[in-house]
C-alpha cells in the first residue's frame, strides 16, 4: 500500500478513486491533483513509480486544501465551539439528534438509535 497524506491509500484501485479514500479528497480535487503531478493516465496504484507517488503528494500539499487529520481536527473544533456557546446547534450535537431542521416524529433512527418497546402501550387495530 502506497502512503499518502499519512494514510495507506489501496493498491488494488485506480489512482483515482484510491485518492478519494483520503477525508476531504473528493472526485473534483483527485482529478485536480492527478493534473498538478502530470499523470495523464489512470493507472493502479501498485503499477505507479515511487517518483509519480511522490509527485502526487506534492500537488495534494500544493492544492492548499486541508485533509485527513487536520481537516477532521478543525471540524471537531467547529462542533465543539458551538456546543461551548450553548447555541440551538450545540445543544442539537450534544443531544445527539439531527442538526438541520429534520424531523424527529418518525424519522431520525440514524440518530435516535434503535426503537424501544413501551411496557403498557398497544397498537390499536383499525375497525372495518
Amino acid at each position: 500500500m502506497a502512503l499518502v497524506a499519512g494514510v495507506n491509500i489501496p493498491d488494488n484501485l485506480r489512482v483515482e478513486h484510491s485518492l478519494q479514500k483520503l477525508y476531504g479528497v473528493g472526485p473534483a480535487l483527485a482529478k485536480k491533483v492527478l493534473e498538478g503531478a502530470n499523470i495523464t493516465t489512470n493507472p493502479r496504484v501498485r503499477d505507479m513509480t515511487d517518483d509519480e507517488l511522490s509527485r502526487i503528494r506534492a500537488a495534494l500539499d500544493k492544492s492548499g486544501r486541508k485533509i485527513e487529520g487536520d481537516l477532521r481536527r478543525e471540524v471537531q473544533m467547529n462542533i465543539r465551539r458551538l456546543i461551548d456557546i450553548g447555541c440551538y446547534r450545540g445543544t442539537r450535537h450534544r443531544r445527539g439528534l439531527p442538526v438541520r431542521g429534520q424531523r424527529t416524529r418518525t424519522n431520525a433512527r440514524t440518530k435516535r438509535g434503535g426503537r424501544r418497546t413501551i411496557a403498557g402501550k398497544r397498537r390499536t387495530v383499525a375497525k372495518k
